[in-house]
């Protein structure tokens, strides 16, 4: 058989779907920037006033193996424990009234940050990509479908690391509900199957070291253990 690919593709990044060998297809994952006022006021920022904002990791960042190897060229890398939402439809113009129609289901993932690098890049007006989207920046739950848990909009989401408890919140307590993200990114975006949007952080974000336990949960949806390495 031939290819008109000049080498081999890398293979399409992919999460594991609880309860069965079928796998979740990963096209983009979308970050939620201070989505939670406690944690956009720990972060110095005023949350009335901002409407939302987005990065984006990478694919691959996506980790389900429960390691987080510590990155080089850091010496603050800190944990956020936010609600993934994966979508199985997508699409331009999405209203917030449709849009849980879009999603596939839920996880519970880390969005690692190396924060001194973000702080720099945030001082030189530069973007926040080596401080967002490294190696296995993104450790992840398998995704639990709509279909068996529903549309978690209100619960706990909380972090331990090595046993104390250092983020605790609610789903309800974000600034911007799930179908509000969802509406917003399709009009930035144009949204497909596949597509990723980590929900943001409650306060308490600290940084990690190599040897750390990190439990995440998220009521409704399940937990997330990584060892730091």
């Amino acid at each position: 058989m031939t290819t008109r690919y000049a080498f081999m593709p890398i293979a399409l990044p992919a999460l594991p779907i609880a309860g069965s060998d079928v796998l979740f297809p990963v096209h983009r994952v979308y970050c939620v920037g201070r989505n939670y006022a406690d944690h956009a006021r720990e972060m110095g920022h005023d949350p009335d006033r901002e409407p939302p904002f987005f990065f984006q990791k990478n694919p691959d960042n996506l980790r389900c193996d429960g390691q987080f190897p510590y990155p080089p060229l850091s010496n603050d890398v800190q944990f956020e424990i936010e609600l993934a939402v994966c979508l199985a439809k997508g699409g331009e113009g999405i209203d917030a009234a449709n849009a849980l129609d879009t999603v596939f289901g839920y996880a519970v993932a880390l969005d690692m940050t190396r924060r001194d690098l973000q702080a720099e890049a945030k001082r030189l007006g530069r973007p926040w990509d080596t401080a967002k989207a490294f190696e296995y920046s993104a450790p992840c739950s398998p995704v639990r479908p709509a279909s068996e848990i529903g549309h978690p909009a209100a619960g706990a989401i909380w972090l331990e690391q090595n046993g104390v408890r250092r983020q605790s919140g609610d789903l309800a307590q974000m600034i911007w509900s799930v179908p509000e993200q969802i509406a917003h990114l399709s009009r930035l975006f144009v949204l497909r199957p596949g597509d990723v949007i980590l929900a943001g952080t409650p306060a308490g974000v600290g940084r990690v070291t190599p040897g750390d336990k990190i439990h995440g949960h998220v009521e409704g949806v399940g937990d997330l253990l990584v060892a730091v390495a």
